[in-house]
């Protein structure tokens, strides 16, 4: 965390122009170049800043305050931005480096982020302030402090607990992560009757209706990788939903199934569908797919006979699926460059590729799977 004394510096006008003439220079060197003035506080602006350009767009464009370990847990814009609340009033029970607050200022009138950390507290104000926002109000109290206050009501109440322990040990378990608040859980009610939690993407899809059997559960992927699971307590679930970000939504009721494919036929396919993680986090693949390919693991990879429309994932034109044979494989690889891919397979990438002699490349594209008991390797075009 900032130093009060390293946030001081940080507003002075000499050490904002030094950070702003030193963007774009790599940090090491601005760290070791004496010309410039606190040139390691100034540094590792600049490497924030930087990395703020995808991350935190906003952030790095305002040239804000980016304290390392705030940036490392902050939600990205792109996330942020998704969050599907809307309303005159909202409570945020954990605010950090305020990216979730931002994005709740601009679909709300109102906005209080409370921060319980008081030199966080003082960067995230400041930060508003150089974006422009004004209605955004920061206070620096822990959320079960603050909500001990009387007459508090809001439209929604939105909380993204810190799920590090004081010894820096992952959490995942809500009832773990701080605030608690499935402790919170019927004070929350009272102040508002509409919540929403970002979880880890550790976090279980069925563990979160257990918590809140009525609540709109919705996984967010970026990129193919899961990057949260969103809890809307709203009394409009129960429902899950598998969101891709810039790919698409699907959604189904908890407990809906597809039909089980029947006997695995290599030679029946053309394509094969690689469902977005999101599907996967969410159980929702077997269902996503079902008329469009088959598929035999949420887990796994699904199979089409003719190219499948309207698939939430990446899709593959097959040039032939044959079981696994390692040393055949090897004789007929080895030396070659590939790229390779698995799901529903019990070695890695990486030791797949040993195992066959193959390196990093753009010569071959490679998947493989296990279906039943039997294990098998796709070529694709």
């Amino acid at each position: 965390m900032i130093t009060p004394e390293e946030y001081s510096l940080l507003l002075t006008g000499e050490v904002r122009r030094a950070v702003a003439a030193a963007r774009g220079r790599d940090p090491l060197e601005v760290a070791l170049d004496r010309t410039v003035p606190h040139a390691r506080l100034v540094a590792t602006q600049v490497k924030y800043l930087a990395r703020a350009a995808q991350k935190l767009p906003s952030y790095a464009a305002a040239q804000c305050i980016l304290p390392p370990l705030a940036f490392e847990q902050a939600s990205s814009e792109a996330c942020a931005a998704h969050k599907l609340l809307e309303g005159d009033t909202v409570l945020d029970l954990t605010c950090g480096l305020g990216a979730d607050a931002l994005f709740l200022s601009r679909r709300f009138r109102r906005v209080v982020t409370l921060e319980r950390n008081e030199m966080l507290a003082r960067v995230a104000a400041e930060n508003f302030s150089r974006m422009g926002v004004a209605n955004v109000d920061v206070v620096n109290a822990s959320a079960e402090e603050y909500l001990r206050r009387d007459g508090l009501r809001f439209d929604w109440i939105y909380a993204d607990p810190d799920r590090r322990s004081d010894k820096g040990r992952k959490l995942v378990r809500l009832e773990d992560c701080s605030p608690d608040i499935v402790a919170l859980k019927p004070r929350l009610k009272q102040v508002s009757g509409r919540l929403c939690v970002k979880n880890s993407p550790l976090f279980d899809v069925g563990e979160a209706l257990r918590l809140f059997p009525d609540s709109r559960v919705e996984v967010l992927s970026l990129g193919d990788e899961c990057k949260e699971v969103v809890v809307y307590d709203d009394v409009t679930g129960p429902l899950v939903t598998a969101t891709a970000l810039g790919r698409g939504s699907f959604s189904a009721a908890p407990g809906e199934t597809a039909p089980p494919p029947g006997r695995f036929d290599p030679e029946r396919y053309g394509y094969l569908v690689i469902p977005d993680v999101s599907l996967q986090k969410a159980r929702l693949a077997r269902i996503h797919l079902a008329g469009k390919a088959d598929i035999w693991s949420d887990n796994g990879y699904g199979f089409a006979v003719e190219e499948p429309e309207g698939v939430l994932g990446r899709t593959f034109a097959v040039e032939s699926i044959e079981p696994y044979d390692p040393k055949r494989l090897k004789r007929e690889l080895k030396g070659r460059g590939a790229e390779v891919l698995k799901r529903d397979f019990p070695l890695a990438a990486e030791e797949l590729m040993r195992r066959l002699g193959l390196h990093a490349g753009a010569g071959l594209r490679l998947a493989f799977t296990k279906i039943g008991n039997d294990f098998w390797v796709i070529r694709l075009k």
